[in-house]
């Protein structure tokens, strides 16, 4: 069942990481062309992602009691 829940949640997170790639490479389209701004822009961009996942890594590990899958 905790396979389950991680197993869905994988599939559901993998097309929003795609979406937030694709607005990540479109708004770097629009800035300076320096390596500098580019190296800034890339490292923030790589570590904000991680912040909406916190909540459904915290979902995904619950402890989930055999009586409460399917309620």
């Amino acid at each position: 069942i905790g396979d389950m829940i991680i197993i869905t949640a994988t599939i559901a997170f993998f097309p929003l990481l795609l979406v937030y790639c694709g607005v990540v490479v479109t708004i770097a389209d629009h800035l300076p062309a320096h390596w500098a701004v580019y190296l800034v822009y890339y490292i923030i961009m790589g570590v904000v992602w991680a912040f909406p996942l916190k909540p459904a890594l915290k979902w995904m590990n619950r402890p989930v009691a055999e009586e409460d899958f399917g309620k």
